[in-house]
């Protein structure tokens, strides 16, 4: 933000700078401004206007009377020979930055062999870089080789694997230490890269599994590493970290705890909450504090706090890889969460050491979007930005095999990235998925350029949380107070009814393979305490039927269903809504409530193989929805959803309500859910419990 000193000055184009002085400083008066480079040479400024401003200072709009070399260091000097560096600021949002500087073809970051490592690195507005080489036992200082497109390059002879190294940039008059944002490796706490031999990795083989041919053959399970093992007396020799997710022994097995329990869901696809170096939990003391990790770093380094030894950076990737490598020898695929919409502190970001400003959405006037409510969105329109994260994605599918991305705050992203993007990771792997919050956040970035839900058309291969979804079956997430349908808001049912059409019907979504259908997530209160306000007075068992009638929902809509762990035993967050950086016995997966809740968790994992047995629930145009999925209400308060897909033809009831109904079907079939126990298995004359979900499949 500008005007926080007293005299500052900013590069804005190739012909302007801008100076701002406070009223406090010569009564923020000049009569005449100049540049000095690094080398004593003086370049002219002429002012071309001059404005008071109500904030206490003056604004001069100054003219550059030579041709500006980029990367030089320039000092502004006014008419009493003070003086302050001339930041480089919105010059490089402009088209001639980009023309100049941006025809890189170069890898950046590390190339190891055991001759020599070469070091490259993107900086055009800095003048020097100190490549700084640390062995463990002295620290050796080389200066990095500028060349053309403000390249930073060097070559050092030798086999320096495992040696820690860092960057000082000269940038502003003044030195800065930053890591190497292209590095996969890392020491505890981002202290350092380390230099590893690819060699040396020794990462699991790769386990062959069928593409997603339909991302409505997904079922998303959202778990967070830390909270799938942090209970206290399960068995988990290394609880909290990716190692003690994919642990599993004689107790673990017995207990039906952590790996154990995710294999016996059904689910097809585990999302894992951010695993990627976050900066709001101290590795060197990871119990002393607790985040859920969208405060990124470091977008190419495995988090050190879920690794058993931080400062071993091999261990950090081959542990993530071996979480992916038993996920898919388990027969479920990985998708990481990403946050690729701001940073944890702009001000340490090592891309914005190198490059102040390019990668981050910015105004004419120096002021930073704040769409994610963090202070520096990220702009992924800059050519070196998209392809430094376009180039993390490629090198994180190659190096884990995931099997699809979830962004954070999706909509701060321009959807042309996002297009770019998913063409990219499906030419990697076909199947992969590509979905997010597509939430329109207010950005910088024209409403017509977001990823947002709002220009889904625009994004063929890009899902989005469906919130629409969530208001309509569970209720406001903004008001505890207020039902959704399956909590006992009849006035909901036409809605109810778009929704488990995947939206599609009315045009919201054009592809069932867009919306990602939930009621519950991460962020916000669970759906059991959610119920517990807005359903007060209703006891546990009541309460277990409206949590299967929601998940039932969820996993029986067109579209692409997501539970958040825990979901499908009814997980408590003891009415706290965004638990973030609240401590384990809050956000842990408690397993003796899961004892104590096993129907939920029954009728969840029976609802799950339905969805997989059933392709009448994952219909993939909405083409087929429109042709094969009908309703019909009973008495304007049960929900009868009908949904067919070649021979497979079924009828669903979901009554949210504490009445009895009945339905005649006259078509032989049979009862294929029923958790009001109401019905036998080739009933016609179907009996609609209170609070029950009815599922009946017809014969061919």
């Amino acid at each position: 933000m500008r005007m926080k000193e007293p005299y500052e000055a900013y590069i804005d184009d190739y012909s302007t700078i801008n100076v701002y002085m406070s009223k406090n400083f010569f009564e923020g008066k000049s009569s005449s401004f100049h540049l000095k480079d690094s080398q004593g040479r003086i370049v002219p400024l002429s002012i071309q206007k001059r404005s008071d401003l109500y904030n206490g200072y003056t604004h001069y709009k100054l003219s550059i009377n030579e041709e500006l070399e980029v990367g030089e260091e320039y000092n502004v000097y006014d008419e009493h020979c003070k003086t302050t560096p001339a930041k480089y600021s919105h010059i490089v949002k402009t088209e001639r930055f980009s023309r100049q500087f941006t025809n890189i073809r170069d890898d950046l970051g590390v190339e190891y062999t055991k001759e020599k490592t070469t070091f490259r690195l993107w900086a055009p507005t800095t003048r020097r870089i100190l490549l700084c080489l640390d062995d463990g036992k002295e620290k050796q200082r080389y200066e990095m080789t500028k060349r053309p497109y403000g390249l930073f390059e060097f070559e050092l002879a030798g086999d320096h694997h495992g040696k820690a190294y860092s960057f000082l940039v000269r940038r502003e008059g003044e030195w800065k230490e930053c890591i190497d944002p292209y590095s996969l490796f890392s020491n505890a706490n981002g202290r350092n890269s380390i230099i590893i031999d690819p060699e040396r990795m020794r990462l699991p083989e790769k386990v062959e599994m069928e593409p997603l041919q339909y991302n409505t053959d997904a079922i998303i399970y959202e778990a967070n590493v830390r909270d799938m093992t942090s209970q206290s007396g399960i068995g988990v020799e290394h609880p909290k970290t990716l190692a003690g997710i994919i642990e599993e022994n004689e107790t673990t097995k017995a207990k039906d705890v952590g790996f154990s329990y995710l294999k016996s869901l059904g689910i097809t696809h585990v999302q894992l909450m951010p695993v990627f170096d976050f900066g709001s939990v101290d590795e060197d003391y990871p119990d002393r504090y607790y985040n859920w990790g969208y405060d990124p770093v470091q977008f190419r380094v495995p988090e050190g706090s879920y690794a058993l030894d931080p400062e071993d950076p091999l261990s950090r990737v081959r542990e993530l890889a071996e979480l992916v490598h038993r996920c898919h020898e388990n027969g479920m695929k990985v998708n990481l969460d990403v946050v690729f919409n701001h940073v944890y502190e702009k001000e340490r970001f090592a891309l914005d050491t190198l490059v102040p400003n390019y990668y981050f959405l910015m105004n004419q006037n120096g002021e930073f979007s704040n769409g994610s409510f963090c202070g520096n969105d990220i702009g992924t329109q800059p050519i070196m930005s998209k392809r430094y994260f376009i180039n993390t994605c490629r090198k994180i599918i190659s190096l884990y095999d995931i099997d699809g991305f979830r962004f954070d705050l999706m909509g701060i992203l321009d959807l042309n990235f996002m297009n770019e993007l998913s063409e990219e990771c499906r030419r990697i792997k076909p199947g992969f998925m590509i979905y997010g919050e597509g939430w329109n956040m207010p950005s910088f970035l024209p409403e017509n350029l977001r990823a947002a839900q709002q220009n889904q058309n625009q994004m063929p291969h890009v899902g989005h949380f469906s919130d629409r979804f969530r208001e309509t079956i569970r209720g406001s997430n903004g008001d505890l107070v207020q039902k959704g349908y399956a909590s006992g808001n009849l006035d909901k049912i036409a809605e109810a009814q778009a929704v488990m059409a995947g939206s599609c019907q009315d045009f919201v979504f054009n592809s069932p393979q867009k919306v990602v259908n939930f009621v519950e997530c991460h962020d916000n209160h669970t759906l059991w305490d959610k119920n517990r306000v807005a359903c007060h007075g209703e006891g546990r068992e009541l309460r277990e039927k409206r949590q299967v009638l929601a998940n039932a929902m969820v996993l029986l809509a067109q579209g692409i269903p997501f539970l958040h762990a825990g979901q499908e035993f009814g997980r408590t967050k003891h009415n706290q809504g965004n638990t973030y950086n609240h401590p384990d016995n809050v956000n842990q997966m408690d397993y003796e409530r899961r004892n104590r809740h096993m129907p939920i968790v029954e009728a969840t994992k029976t609802l799950i193989q339905l969805r997989r047995q059933h392709p009448a629930f994952r219909l993939t145009t909405s083409e087929q929805i429109s042709n094969n999925v009908h309703f019909e209400t009973i008495d304007n308060q049960v929900l009868v959803y009908k949904t067919s897909c070649g021979s497979d033809a079924n009828i669903v009831f979901f009554n949210p309500t504490s009445q009895h109904f009945q339905y005649v079907v006259h078509q032989g079939g049979e009862v294929l859910f029923d958790n009001g126990q109401c019905n036998e298995k080739y009933a016609t004359n179907l009996q609609i419990a209170p609070y029950s979900v009815v599922v009946y499949h017809f014969n061919n």
